[in-house]
């Protein structure tokens, strides 16, 4: 892989705190690659090296073969940026920002052709103050592109917004990453990463703890299912222990839950159905990407 954005060794420390610590990662044409971690583990502070908002006390950076702090002109005519609190002043309108934006680029992008990409059009002359939470998601990924770059930067895009906003900001971010937009999206939301991301660095520490697919990720956190169904009360499941595959049967209020590995659900089943036993709301619950950041990132993790 040729790499678009190259971090190696990235180290930054504010006083006694040791914000990045050592930060690696090297990030594909056209991907969408995400950094997940928890609140604190130094997501941002490294992003931010990366675009040269911030120097780094150690590591490099190259965007595009590029020195973000050396060609830093450069850099910002081909990288768009939405930061993590981006703002703007209440009363400006739609199009004006747009345009405020399009007079830093060399070669910016049609504003009108933006707004209706974005589904702004009608919201051209109104106020930022005046903007749904959704509306404003979007306004924000335009002005990330109106310099037309080749990589974008999107930091926690869709905190604080409802579930139907959400996923309509995924269907924005894959558009983005169908017009051959490198996309690099900061989340702390497991499911988002899941659904956009072709890999993911996993940032703890201010260290990378992880870097690969989320299919992969999910599977070092280990292939036990879990298979739940409700029982009566009274009901004693010990009996499932001796089931193939069978590793752990216990009980969550109503439900009974046996973890174990292979085709657990047809065996339970199998089992349940032989004691007369025959549930109508048999699940499985494979394990899941949010299962493999608790294990690489958990209190364990972080102390060593």
């Amino acid at each position: 892989m040729d790499p678009i954005v190259s971090a190696q060794g990235l180290s930054k420390r504010y006083g006694a705190v040791h914000a990045v610590r050592d930060v690696s990662l090297d990030v594909g044409r056209g991907e969408v690659f995400g950094i997940v971690g928890p609140n604190g583990a130094g997501k941002t502070t490294a992003v931010e090296i990366m675009q040269g908002l911030r120097t780094p006390d150690a590591g490099t950076v190259r965007l595009l073969g590029l020195d973000p702090q050396r060609d830093g002109v450069a850099v910002r005519q081909r990288v768009g940026t939405q930061l993590q609190q981006a703002v703007l002043p209440d009363r400006i309108k739609v199009g004006e920002a747009l345009d405020l934006y399009a007079s830093y680029y060399d070669h910016p992008a049609d504003s009108e052709a933006l707004l209706a990409d974005w589904d702004l059009t009608d919201k051209r002359g109104a106020a930022f103050e005046s903007l749904s939470g959704g509306q404003r998601q979007r306004l924000f990924i335009a002005l990330a592109l109106i310099g037309t770059p080749e990589i974008v930067f999107l930091d926690e895009l869709t905190t604080g917004l409802d579930p139907r906003a959400r996923r309509a900001t995924w269907d924005h971010i894959r558009a983005v990453r169908a017009r051959g937009v490198t996309v690099v999206l900061v989340t702390h939301f497991m499911d988002e990463a899941e659904a956009l991301c072709d890999r993911i660095a996993v940032v703890d520490g201010g260290r990378t703890a992880a870097l690969d697919t989320p299919a992969h990720l999910t599977r070092r956190a280990g292939g036990a299912q879990r298979v739940r169904f409700s029982a009566p009360y009274g009901f004693t499941p010990d009996w499932l222990s001796a089931t193939d595959g069978v590793e752990r049967v216990g009980r969550t209020g109503d439900d009974v839950v046996v973890t174990g590995t292979g085709p657990l659900l047809a065996r339970v089943a199998t089992t349940l159905a032989a004691h007369g036993a025959t549930p109508d709301d048999l699940t499985v619950e494979r394990t899941s990407l949010e299962d493999a950041f608790l294990a690489l990132t958990g209190p364990a993790q972080r102390d060593r």
